[in-house]
């Protein structure tokens, strides 16, 4: 899962925590369609239906249900099809991916059965859920076609759609991944950064907690000289990288002698992250405009010494734990699937549940190139990240590596999300 747990945690497994901020967002424009439910803007919550409250009374819930499925105002758009499934933009069929990913949130919803007891939602239960994922998943199986998905979804499940920032509808999705690493098992000449373990006295520990500046100094070579003695993991060349590891909650490790491990999020101090991105646009360094974590990583390659000013702003610290090469883990502790799964407020949204999202991911071409296309994709919500806040936001998983890395440092882009559940009569 992704980082900062405190704040979610859900166990946390982040979803990562971005360093992009606001950067030009592609917003969705459609034309009026003719369809009476259509005539608004296609996967905009109907104001109606967020309006229907006085000031007096309790606020909005997250998930509204709608009247009927946003497939209607498709009109032959294809950002409406799931067609990676059978495979497209030049990637290859992942329905055996997805089925997994549904196995593993059924896994969780079968032994967890305090997962919905106070679930902010009225009309979505654990069992629904769970009856809503074995039926999505015999539909994966049964259909031949995307469009034949989508029209077997629109008849037998109702659409929760998520309020968004702004009570219509609009989501911020960016994504994280699961980096890959060069690292040592002891310290050397060469890897002098440490990651460290979960301290044994953690609960213990008294508030407000030490913060990064104090818990590994300036430069991040001083956890030795105070808590953080003894803990430690294992041992980067590059001070940003062991900061990334920390913001996107897992990494795989490779080491000197050819064999590899993983490691996962195993807590972290009670402050919320800060981006140092925005530190940078802060202080004048970067516009804010169109700041992307490439952008972010070039900066600090080419002024290395800015990483003892930047990264102490950051006051939270996360902890691992070795994995010994399983996947990636989300917060409700199962491993995640790469473009299957998403983190999400848990305090909001239901774990493990079945979703639809709309929004726009970068994706390689076969030239190579990095190209933008809307897409909509099935997810399962099976993570959270302590920069994941409210009804408004969402993190992509994209997998492992340099590529899913690239992809990640650029996505950020308007989108919606809606949960799938079962109708009344099935």
């Amino acid at each position: 899962m992704k980082k900062n747990n405190t704040l979610a945690a859900i166990t946390f497994n982040f979803s990562a925590f971005p360093l992009i901020f606001l950067v030009s967002i592609q917003s969705f424009e459609h034309k009026e369609l003719s369809p009476p439910e259509c005539r608004m803007k296609r996967w905009e919550l109907p104001v109606s239906l967020v309006q229907t409250q006085s000031p007096t009374q309790q606020k909005t819930p997250p998930l509204i249900p709608i009247q009927s499925s946003p497939f209607l105002c498709c009109d032959k758009d294809r950002s409406c099809l799931d067609e990676q499934i059978w495979g497209e933009n030049n990637q290859p069929a992942d329905k055996k991916a997805l089925l997994t990913a549904i196995d593993r949130s059924l896994s969780y919803l079968y032994k967890s059965e305090a997962a919905y007891q106070q679930y902010p939602v009225e009309g979505i239960t654990r069992d629904r859920v769970i009856k809503s994922l074995k039926r999505f998943r015999e539909l994966v199986v049964s259909t031949r076609s995307a469009a034949q998905l989508n029209a077997a979804v629109a008849r037998e499940f109702v659409f929760y759609q998520s309020i968004g920032s702004d009570n219509k509808g609009s989501v911020l999705f960016t994504a994280y991944y699961e980096p890959v690493y060069a690292a040592s098992r002891v310290p050397t000449a060469q890897y002098r950064y440490p990651i460290y373990r979960l301290p044994s006295d953690f609960d213990t520990w008294e508030n407000p907690h030490p913060t990064r500046l104090e818990l590994e100094g300036s430069d991040g070579l001083q956890g030795a000289n105070g808590r953080l003695n003894s803990l430690e993991l294992f041992w980067l060349r590059d001070r940003l990288e062991a900061y990334i590891m920390q913001i996107e909650g897992s990494a795989r490790l490779q080491f000197p002698d050819g064999t590899q491990t993983t490691v996962g999020y195993a807590g972290s101090t009670a402050y919320q992250y800060k981006s140092i991105g925005r530190e940078l646009a802060n202080d004048g360094k970067l516009p804010l405009e169109g700041m992307t974590m490439p952008i972010i990583l070039d900066y600090f390659h080419k002024h290395p010494d800015d990483l003892n000013i930047y990264i102490p702003r950051d006051p939270s610290f996360v902890f691992f734990k070795e994995n010994y090469g399983t996947p990636a883990e989300g917060s409700i502790q199962v491993p995640l699937t790469a473009e299957r799964s998403i983190a999400t407020d848990k305090s909001l949204m239901p774990p493990g549940a079945l979703a639809l999202i709309h929004t726009t991911i970068p994706f390689v071409n076969k030239k190579g190139e990095m190209v933008q296309r809307t897409v909509s994709r099935y997810v399962l919500d099976q993570d959270t990240g302590g920069a994941i806040k409210g009804a408004g936001r969402v993190d992509y998983f994209l997998g492992t590596g340099k590529v899913a890395g690239d992809r990640a440092g650029i996505t950020v882009s308007n989108g919606n999300l809606y949960y799938l559940l079962l109708k009344a009569q099935n």
